[in-house]
């Protein structure tokens, strides 16, 4: 009797560490790529320049830019994404950097600067993610509660935190891709989501010393800074000696 219940807590102890992956696969699969299952800054870094290298080659040979179509209205930070199997199936690009969401990464890669100096850059898809996921519950209690919003104090001019109990987005944590510390999640007049990079904006700023323009979108400061673009942001300037989001005109 003894041998068989060792025998059955031996591969029951055994099952554990497979289980456990188990529930971490599955945990991870809501938000693919989330802050503690990036890659390492060193990696996007040398895809970044993997990538810009094939983009400029494809730009001189071909005449134009390796990019996917969009429209208008998409936003500067997610509108001309690299189109990765394109230069690779040109040759421009020996393989497809395992950070991209075509090789099941958490990143685009996208192009700003398109016309003058196109710069290769990485939208993070886990902050779209996330602030996409927290914009179907606003849209949802908006729409339940006869367009009232699930606000909180204002935050900015026009622009209000969000009641995550209201919402029912309590358990959404956006970490910024700057700091890995957490961020907050902004609200307009119409309900439209955003993300605030205001403090990993202050800190690029004291970073570099002294006061910037007044007419300077600061997010500029975050594009110098880093690989990463402000994804799902607004423009910032600066305002009484902080950065300020600029609400949407009515």
């Amino acid at each position: 009797m003894y041998q068989v219940k060792r025998r059955q807590s031996l591969r029951r102890a055994a099952l554990l560490p497979w289980v456990g992956l188990l529930l971490w696969s599955l945990g991870g699969c809501m938000y693919p790529g989330d802050s503690e299952q990036r890659q390492p800054g060193s990696v996007y870094r040398e895809s970044v320049k993997r990538v810009q290298a094939a983009v400029d080659d494809y730009q001189e040979q071909e005449g134009l830019l390796p990019i996917k179509t969009s429209d208008e209205a998409t936003p500067r930070y997610e509108k001309f994404v690299v189109d990765l199997n394109k230069l690779q199936q040109a040759g421009y690009l020996d393989e497809i950097p395992a950070a991209a969401f075509e090789k099941g990464g958490s990143a685009y890669f996208l192009i700003l600067d398109e016309e003058s100096d196109p710069q290769v850059k990485l939208m993070d898809l886990v902050t779209v993610q996330k602030v996409n996921d927290v914009q179907r519950k606003v849209n949802l209690y908006k729409s339940a509660h006869g367009g009232e919003l699930p606000a909180e104090e204002e935050v900015y001019p026009d622009l209000t935190a969000i009641d995550a109990k209201k919402a029912g987005t309590a358990s959404i944590k956006l970490i910024s891709v700057y700091s890995g510390l957490p961020l907050q999640l902004l609200m307009d007049k119409d309900g439209t989501v955003y993300a605030d990079y205001g403090a990993d904006i202050s800190s690029a700023i004291d970073k570099n010393g002294g006061a910037p323009e007044a007419d300077r979108d600061l997010r500029l400061e975050l594009e110098q800074a880093s690989y990463y673009v402000p994804v799902k942001s607004l423009p910032y300037l600066w305002v009484d000696g902080r950065p300020v989001p600029q609400a949407p005109l009515e």
